[in-house]
């Protein structure tokens, strides 16, 4: 049975696993430890008071927050109600929260009261104090001065009636679970729509190629407010009855003595993760052999990365795979039993019941091994971008294939090789960066006359941004200047590593700035 017929909702995954896993251990973060029948408890608890607060179906409430207990009982409260998760990025800033607040509309907030420095409560408030639709806020990690509810307050609000499991009940796979923003080449965040039935149909079928089973606990270090971390983590673990561990930020060192303490066997994120681990000092200290399946994603993978996580990492299984969020995330992966090979220099197959073609610039499909832009279609494609049809219409055609923008080929197995990556974005560390919208925001910063931004290599993150920036006249702005600015307008990972100060940016006949240019000027500068 697929999992999409199996579960009509990714509340009634929470409620299945209680009835076939009992007591056994659904969470642990830090301390606590609960089991699938007290999380199936918390769950009806929260989507009580989620109707409590006036959330009802089709109301989208944003929610950010680290990865923790908290954001996943507030997730499943508020699909419970029938509302619409709205994930919020951490990384961002107040002005970034805030027009993905006002565009999908979000009737409540649930924040961390703090994270890594951000007060978000607060800065929202200074950034856009006036939020149209936003009624209620919840600090979910202790009291807070602008927020209406504490945590403990918020599930002390519900009335304790069966409205809570009735609206469960109600839920169908075609709901819409989730707007995931996703940053455009245009510069503005639009919002990717996703049903409950596309994750669990796609999540399901990858949980179990990967042999995720009830023996297994997983270390999820990607953000929730990622599919990888959200929908590739807790969810899909919560399928098949594997324990999960929040991580909320990753440190390395803290995260082999969970490996070791936890007996973790599954660990999926960026190479960037994995990296850390192999190099960090204590590695040799911890007993790192419960470590069994692994999938990386997000950039190129060495293949000496593959055969370092089998032999010093002590993994039997690794893959890759490739998806966007316009994708649900996943459209080709590797399967068990591929290649080190395989697994450094492609992707993988399409996923069943998803088709994958390369076409060249005339919409012509082109032969295996001819590059071309990677169109998807299936059940695994969104409906569309939150209130913005345009977008959506110049994403999906009319024969519903997602023109993604990606370049690559299918090798002679039909596994498919990513060439380049939106040409113009780079992966910092498992996360998209757009030049367009990092270039929009740096032209806010007054000394910045112009400024043409791209993405270069980096040994630990993959790739980084480098800015080359022309200055306003008369004005003194340094390197630092711009990148400390930078550093108070964005998240972190969008932040240049590398800033440039020149004269002129090249262009052609037609005024666009030539991006190989200032590639191969960085090349040349070296560094």
């Amino acid at each position: 049975m697929r999992h999409d017929q199996e579960f009509q909702s990714i509340p009634h995954v929470v409620r299945r696993a209680a009835q076939r896993f009992g007591d056994a251990d659904a969470l642990v973060d830090g301390d606590r430890r609960i089991g699938f029948r007290e999380l199936e408890e918390i769950m009806i608890r929260a989507v009580d008071s989620v109707l409590a607060l006036g959330i009802g179906p089709g109301d989208r409430v944003g929610l950010c927050a680290p990865n923790s207990v908290e954001w996943i009982v507030a997730a499943l409260g508020i699909h419970g109600a029938g509302g619409i998760v709205v994930p919020l990025n951490t990384r961002f800033k107040a002005q970034e929260l805030a027009y993905i607040l006002r565009k999908s509309g979000a009737g409540a907030l649930f924040a961390a009261s703090s994270f890594l420095g951000n007060d978000y409560l607060t800065d929202l408030k200074r950034a856009d104090p006036e939020l149209p639709a936003l009624r209620t806020t919840v600090s979910l990690h202790g009291p807070h001065a602008e927020a209406d509810l504490t945590w403990d307050q918020f599930l002390a609000s519900g009335t304790r009636s069966t409205t809570a499991e009735e609206s469960i009940d109600r839920l169908a796979p075609d709901d819409i679970s989730d707007i995931m923003f996703t940053s455009g080449t245009t510069g503005h965040p639009k919002g990717v729509t996703l049903t409950h039935g596309q994750s669990l149909r796609a999540y399901g079928w990858m949980s179990t190629e990967y042999g995720f089973g009830t023996s297994d606990s997983f270390l999820v270090i990607p953000p929730f407010f990622h599919c990888f971390g959200y929908k590739a983590g807790w969810l899909a673990s919560f399928m098949h009855g594997v324990t999960v561990l929040p991580m909320a930020v990753f440190d390395p060192g803290k995260a082999l003595a969970l490996i070791a303490r936890e007996r973790v066997s599954i660990l999926l994120g960026p190479p960037t993760i994995f990296h850390d681990l192999l190099h960090h000092p204590s590695r040799a200290d911890h007993d790192l052999s419960s470590l069994r399946v692994s999938m990386t994603g997000g950039s190129t993978i060495p293949e000496a990365l593959i055969h370092a996580m089998k032999k010093d990492l002590s993994f039997d299984i690794v893959l890759s795979a490739y998806g966007l969020t316009e994708s649900t995330a996943l459209v080709t992966t590797t399967r068990v039993g591929d290649t080190a090979q395989t697994v450094a220099r492609t992707t993988g197959c399409p996923i069943p019941g998803v088709e994958v073609r390369l076409v060249d610039e005339s919409g012509r499909e082109v032969a295996n091994g001819v590059d071309g832009e990677i169109h998807v279609r299936g059940y695994n494609v969104t409906q569309g971008y939150w209130d913005d049809p345009a977008a959506t219409a110049a994403t999906i055609d009319f024969d519903d294939w997602l023109h993604t923008g990606d370049i690559g080929h299918l090798d002679s197995s039909g596994n498919l090789v990513i060439v380049d990556r939106k040409k113009e974005m780079y992966i910092v560390g498992g996360f998209n960066a757009y030049p367009a919208e990092i270039e929009k925001v740096l032209l806010g910063f007054g000394p910045v006359a112009e400024v043409a931004v791209i993405g270069v290599p980096d040994p630990r993150m993959g790739e980084v941004g480098c800015a080359f920036v022309v200055r306003a006249p008369d004005t003194d702005v340094t390197e630092k200047d711009v990148t400390a600015w930078a550093r108070e307008h964005m998240a972190n990972f969008k932040v240049p590593r590398h800033v440039r100060l020149v004269d002129s940016l090249p262009r052609n006949a037609s005024l666009k700035v030539l991006k190989d240019e200032l590639r191969a000027q960085f090349r040349d500068g070296g560094r």
